[in-house]
């Protein structure tokens, strides 16, 4: 898996796969799949777990500043929990 850092702009910082959906303008064009927290303390925490049982989601990429590649030990730990 190659999943990706996103930082939002409330700063909050998923570690999701990322895929690029087509469609309309103004229709959500990022679909998040197994999107987790990245917390302060470096752990790792499902996203939107308490409002839905969804792990995919879609959002609109303009609600993204930016994507980074994660260090190697986040993606060992994003691994570990996505295979459960």
């Amino acid at each position: 898996m190659n999943p990706k850092i996103l930082v939002m702009p409330n700063n909050l910082i998923l570690l999701s796969q990322i895929e690029e959906v087509g469609g309309d303008i103004g229709e959500p064009d990022c679909k998040l799949i197994e999107p987790f927290i990245v917390n302060e303390d470096g752990t790792l925490s499902p996203w939107l777990v308490n409002i839905t049982n969804q792990n995919n989601m879609v959002i609109h990429s303009d609600k993204v500043l930016t994507i980074v590649d994660p260090s190697g030990t986040l993606v060992d730990k994003y691994n570990e929990l996505v295979k459960e």
